[in-house]
This record gives C-alpha cells, sequence and structure tokens, in this order.
C-alpha cells in the first residue's frame, strides 16, 4: 500500500515557506504523493452539493487560499526529488486542451516525470458560470480534451478532431519526461468509473462508502476488459477517512488493500498545519512504517 496526501495547495500552504514545508516533509516521511486541488473561484452563493461532506457544503469559506495547483506542484518539484506531485483534481471541462497540455508537458519534463494527472468533471455548477463555460456538456468535453492532449504528447504532427476540439497538423513541445503523462479518472460515480475503465491509466473515486467503492472498482475493471484493455494495468487510488481519530483504524486500510486499492491518500485538513512536519513524522511512525 503507498499513501498520498491531498489538499497540498490550499490554506497556510498557499504560501512559498509552509508549500516548500509540506512538500519536504511529506517526502521525507514515506508520502508516495502529494496532491492539489483546484478551483478557479469560489462563488459565495452555491447550491449545496460538494460529495464529501454530510451538508454538502465545501468544507472551508469562499476566501480560504486555493493556489492554482499546476503552479504550486511547479514549486513543490523545485524543492522536492522523488515525490510524485497529483491533481485531485483538475477541472479538466473548464479548460483550453491545448494550453493544459503544454503546461501538464512542461510540468512533467521539469519534474522528471513525477506528474499524476488527476482529473475531473467538476460539480460547481457556479464556477461553470462564472468562466462562462457550459456544465451539462462537461462530460463528453472531458472526454474529448483527454484524447486530444495524449495526440498533443505525442510529439508528432498532431490532429484531433470532436464536437469540443478540433486541430490539424500541430506539435506541442516540450514532450512529457516519458511517453506520456498518467491520467487519472477523479469521482464516485458510475460514470467516473466508465471512463476510468475505457480512458484512464488511473481511477481515483473520491468517497469513503467501501461498499459503493467496491462496486465502483469492480465497473472500472469491467469497463476496461470490455474495451480490450487490461484492468489490473489501472491504477486504483482511494481516499481513507475524512475525521482524524479514524486515523488509528488500520483495520479500513486492509479492506482498502483487498478491494484492490493501490493507494490511499489523506487530506492536510486532518492534521495541524502550523505543525505539519511533525505531525507527517508522527503519521509515518503509527501507519506507514507498518505497511
Amino acid at each position: 500500500m503507498r499513501f498520498g496526501l491531498t489538499h497540498g495547495n490550499i490554506g497556510r500552504f498557499a504560501d512559498p515557506e509552509a508549500a516548500a514545508e509540506v512538500a519536504v516533509a511529506a517526502e521525507a516521511t514515506g508520502f508516495d504523493s502529494l496532491w492539489t486541488i483546484e478551483h478557479v473561484v469560489l462563488p459565495t452563493e452555491y447550491e449545496p452539493l460538494y460529495p464529501e461532506t454530510a451538508d454538502g457544503r465545501i468544507p472551508f469559506a469562499p476566501d480560504h487560499p486555493i493556489a492554482d495547483p499546476l503552479i504550486w506542484m511547479a514549486f513543490a518539484a523545485a524543492r522536492t526529488t522523488t515525490i510524485k506531485l497529483g491533481t485531485a483534481v483538475l477541472v479538466l471541462p473548464q479548460r483550453n486542451a491545448l494550453i493544459t497540455a503544454k503546461e501538464v508537458a512542461t510540468l512533467d519534463r521539469l519534474s522528471g516525470g513525477r506528474t499524476l494527472l488527476g482529473v475531473g468533471a467538476g460539480w460547481l455548477r457556479e464556477e461553470f458560470d462564472a468562466l462562462r463555460v457550459g456544465f451539462e456538456d462537461r462530460g463528453p468535453r472531458m472526454n474529448d480534451t483527454i484524447g486530444a492532449m495524449r495526440a498533443l504528447w505525442s510529439g508528432e504532427p498532431a490532429d484531433f478532431s470532436s464536437d469540443s476540439v478540433a486541430f490539424s497538423g500541430v506539435v506541442s513541445s516540450p514532450r512529457p519526461h516519458g511517453s506520456s503523462v498518467p491520467i487519472h479518472i477523479g469521482g464516485f460515480t458510475v460514470p467516473a468509473a466508465i471512463r476510468a475503465g475505457r480512458l484512464g491509466d488511473g481511477f481515483f473515486p473520491g468517497g469513503y462508502d467501501l461498499d459503493r467503492l467496491d462496486v465502483l472498482i469492480r465497473r472500472c475493471r469491467k469497463e476496461a476488459v470490455a474495451h480490450g484493455r487490461d484492468p489490473d494495468a489501472i491504477e486504483i487510488t482511494s481516499r481513507w477517512t475524512k475525521k482524524r481519530d479514524e486515523l488509528a483504524n488500520l483495520d479500513v486500510l486492509h479492506r482498502l488493500a483487498d478491494l484492490g486499492v493501490d493507494r490511499v491518500t489523506i487530506s492536510t485538513l486532518l492534521f495541524d498545519h502550523e505543525h505539519i512536519a511533525d505531525e507527517l513524522a508522527r503519521f509515518q511512525e503509527t501507519v506507514i512504517a507498518k505497511f
């Protein structure tokens, strides 16, 4: 089992000293990956549909700092050497496919191939409205963007044509460090599981219900087989808990492993940001060292 740390780019960690501190500490204490979130803006009024809280509200105020994920990851990459740096998730339908492909490839090149591109369809309609981006067709647009980015990363003059993205005979350089950047499909829904099985290098279901997680992982693998893909090659990353007092319950980790989860993630929201290095060191001793 591998361990990742999420919400790396929020709150205090949006400032340079703390950003460097959490990145260096996560690498030093055995986390294999450090993940960021994305919100370009947060509306002061929104329909409470956030999938990870009981009341549907985002667990911090709209003025809570959220650094741009890719810029923050470039900063963290310059201060670390081995830890992977991921987005959990980049809201892909809000983004231009060509610009995003260039940014991600550059980041992967500069980090020595340490980028994990977690992508999601998004849920916050009011943010889409502020960006003047369509919400209802975000799923198909996300699929188009994934295909377009992979075409651009090939290093060859790329052609791509879909309803939302189209180009012909263009080259995007530099290429990623390797042949591509691993794309992890985020979402705790059946459409996300289907998309991961068809298109993903990884699947990052974001919920905490283990029975539903089991269903979604099975659906992802079924979809992979149906499309001639190796289901075991799809890396599964899952959340563990949203309650600090449950970090001592290692039985859940064994259950996640039994479900086929390759990596579990823990949010920085469960730790004291002012003493993050000490907090992560304790977590290494009590949890990571046992796996």
